[in-house]
């Protein structure tokens, strides 16, 4: 079976040198190639592919790449390996909480081919281990909420509306609207909207970049 794989990254000697690279494997096919995570992303819409190779500093883009890998890991089921220069420990958590299954240096390029081959057939391991991450991560946004207004939270983020919230919990309007702004101020956001986007992508996209990417 081809495992078709795309190549975001902003240096395009360095993708033509992988794209000639991975050529060479009997199952790997590079199916594109994006320089920037706009790029990315609507490509992402319109092109069939297994394994995403990400680099995490693309010039030229509002978004990084572990911000691109957090909105792509929401768009499609493609599995995300960040191959990259950067080694520091925070790029590398970012990375595993923003959805990649494996993160490679690119001096070990040489490993892609078996990187690419496990992340596409053996993924339960890292994606248990991924969700395990996202629900400590998320436990860490919501920790500053009472009782109380962590349960009008997940109350929001299911749909519910202020005044189906009110017959639910019994709770006057004017109760509930404190609650509410207490709750968007400990999260640091203006809406509910915002607080549901904020905690959903772990707080790392620029608030200014999320209703637009939606």
């Amino acid at each position: 079976m081809t495992i078709k794989v795309l190549i975001i990254e902003d240096d395009p000697d360095w993708a033509s040198a992988l794209t000639s690279y991975l050529s060479r494997e009997r199952d790997l096919l590079v199916v594109g190639a994006a320089s920037t995570s706009e790029e990315a992303l609507s490509l992402a819409g319109t092109l069939a592919f297994d394994v995403a190779l990400m680099d995490i500093q693309l010039e030229g883009s509002r978004l990084d790449g572990i911000q691109t890998a957090m909105l792509l890991h929401e768009r499609s089921t493609a599995k995300i390996i960040m191959l990259t220069s950067l080694t520091d420990e925070q790029s590398m958590t970012q990375s595993f909480t923003a959805g990649a299954v494996h993160y490679l240096d690119k001096s070990r390029y040489e490993e892609l081919p078996h990187a690419i081959r496990s992340a596409f057939r053996h993924p339960a391991p890292m994606e248990a281990l991924l969700k395990e991450l996202g629900r400590l991560q998320r436990e860490e946004q919501l920790k500053g909420l009472t009782g109380a207004e962590r349960e009008v939270f997940e109350l929001i983020e299911q749909g519910y509306t202020q005044p189906q919230i009110e017959k639910k919990l019994y709770k006057a309007e004017s109760t509930l609207k404190n609650q509410v702004n207490k709750m968007l101020k400990k999260l640091g956001v203006k809406s509910s909207k915002e607080a549901v986007n904020k905690v959903r992508r772990r707080g790392l996209l620029p608030e200014a970049d999320k209703d637009e990417r939606q």
